[in-house]
């Protein structure tokens, strides 16, 4: 079996490949017992060692289906990885883009309990962690600016409002191709601040890690310990770094991508959520739902399959533009 070195490295595949290596080892000592026993005429001896060979064939194939079945579900995960952090910040607006994002993560957090995957809030009004399969591979073009079109509640001539913000889906990898240097990273350490009792302000557990040559930085709050939230940070920032870099090479290659669904940009408008006509449209497939109320309780099926099947098939919807 090919690649047998590292599979020995892969702790999923480590003990398989330990046993496939140990059968290796003794089925060599099997053949030169068969070769003895041809030159001395041992019938028997041959006939047990040919035998014992024949089942470790057996075992060797067995062993050879399980490690081809974690790989190719390792390579899986690779594409549509089961954990994701999904970002979403005001835009334009004012404080009605600070209430539109709030109602979005929101949204998002009902459609994951819906579908039964973990949620975490990783920064109130902003950030979340989903984790759970099928999970990123429904939410991923959600990516790009949202935008809603209604009377705000303070609003008292009865004006309408456009207000914007934008959403970003950050894959987590178990397997990351970017490799941040050290030197380019600089780490804060606060205080966390918020909910969670009398010890929360007094020790400095929050951490805030910035990227000096793009300028990206990531504060995580979530978990108790410094460390642990130095690691939540890191990986955030590593994803947010992989999405700069695929966004970059999607832009190169957009001209020649068949039923793209935008270029998974964060600053293409792509939804727009008319409220007074109890509408949403997605502007990169050109079709429309009605009933915002229940979508934004978290029904996002029709959407989501819209734009899988969009992507699938390349055929657009007949919505108009607004």
């Amino acid at each position: 079996m090919e690649h047998l070195d590292e599979y020995k490295k892969n702790h999923k595949t480590a003990y398989l490949a330990e046993m496939y290596e140990k059968l290796l080892k003794d089925e060599g000592e099997l053949l030169i017992m068969v070769k003895e026993a041809e030159k001395t005429g041992d019938a028997s001896m041959k006939e047990l060692a040919e035998t014992d060979i024949l089942a470790m064939a057996e075992q060797k194939k067995t062993i050879e289906g399980q490690i081809k079945t974690i790989i190719e579900s390792e390579k899986e995960e690779e594409e549509m990885p089961v954990e994701m952090i999904l970002e979403v910040r005001a835009a334009a607006g004012g404080d009605e883009a600070a209430i539109f994002a709030r109602e979005l993560l929101e949204m998002y957090q009902r459609y994951a309990e819906m579908k039964g995957w973990g949620t975490r809030v990783l920064e109130e009004g902003a950030e979340m962690e989903v984790k759970g399969k099928g999970a990123y591979e429904a939410l991923r073009y959600e990516t790009g600016v949202h935008r809603i079109q209604r009377v705000p509640a303070t609003e008292k001539m009865g004006r309408v409002h456009t207000s914007t913000a934008s959403v970003a889906i950050l894959p987590i990898r178990k397997k990351s191709k970017f490799v941040i240097n050290p030197a380019d990273i600089d780490v804060e350490f606060s205080r966390a601040g918020g909910k969670g009792g009398q010890n929360v302000n007094k020790v400095e557990t929050a951490v805030r890690v910035i990227h000096k040559p793009t300028g990206l930085w990531v504060r995580a709050t979530a978990e108790r310990s410094q460390s642990k939230n130095r690691e939540t940070a890191m990986s955030i920032l590593r994803a947010k770094l992989e999405v700069l870099e695929e966004e970059r090479e999607a832009k190169k290659h957009s001209a020649n991508r068949k039923g793209q669904i935008g270029t998974g940009d964060r600053s293409e408008k792509i939804r727009t959520y008319n409220v007074l006509q109890d509408r949403i449209t997605d502007h990169r497939i050109k079709e429309s739902w009605h009933n915002i109320e229940k979508i934004f309780a978290g029904e996002l099926d029709p959407i989501v399959d819209a734009l899988q099947k969009y992507k699938e098939t390349g055929v657009a919807g007949n919505a108009k533009e607004e």
